[in-house]
């Protein structure tokens, strides 16, 4: 457990590879977001582990990226990429900077998703043999606590792949920390809570499996 907090030959290389000004920021981001937030991050019947994982959460707030890339120890963080909203991540050099220099996200369209761009080959893409993915399969921001259908994605994703392992996510309180709208963050407590890990299962529907993964992260907003 203490060797996910130490950054190893892997991990090390992959946070070499961004700046040193971005390695900075993302070290003075990831305490600030625990500060405003007082995040608490819970695992339950999982460990940290710097194997490739899909992390998928429920979004409510433009901050949940944030929040839960700062949650994962030093190690799995510099593995991990969030799968952003290329509009919004780009709006201004302060954003892009952040999506592009600290997160290191795969920025994803939604004004142009074309059979020739499909987001889903793009994470393949950017996924590579290393790295491990942040998503929010509701597609969208929620205005509450509730977890909305998921979209199709995270099903294809693990079609192409399906030895990854999937780790839900619930993301509490941020609904009401950063409402739609606000630019100014409320302070208030946070959640972060991990839940046991999940596949694929052989002969699984698209809508079995959608419905399976969003019970998971539903299951973990009571615990």
């Amino acid at each position: 457990m203490g060797s996910i907090h130490r950054l190893g030959l892997r991990e090390l290389g992959a946070w070499r590879d961004k700046p040193w000004h971005a390695r900075l920021v993302g070290n003075f981001l990831t305490g600030l977001a625990r500060f405003v937030t007082g995040v608490r991050v819970r695992w339950v019947d999982c460990q940290p582990d710097t194997c490739q994982r899909v992390y998928f959460a429920n979004h409510t707030s433009h901050l949940d990226p944030v929040v839960l890339w700062s949650a994962l120890p030093p190690a799995v963080r510099a593995l991990t990429r969030p799968v952003a909203a290329k509009d919004y991540w780009t709006a201004g050099f302060v954003r892009r900077y952040l999506a592009i220099q600290v997160f290191n996200a795969i920025l994803i369209d939604r004004m142009e998703v074309r059979v020739n761009r499909n987001p889903v080959d793009v994470m393949l893409q950017e996924l590579g043999d290393r790295h491990s993915l942040i998503v929010f399969p509701e597609g969208g921001r929620t205005p509450g606590p509730e977890v909305a259908p998921f979209k199709s994605g995270l099903y294809y994703l693990c079609k192409r792949r399906p030895e990854l392992e999937l780790v839900p996510v619930y993301i509490g309180n941020m609904n009401r920390i950063l409402p739609r709208g606000e630019i100014l963050p409320v302070p208030m407590l946070a959640s972060v809570t991990f839940g046991p890990p999940m596949w694929l299962e052989a002969g699984e529907s698209k809508s079995e499996f959608l419905e399976r993964a969003r019970r998971a992260v539903e299951r973990l907003r009571d615990i």
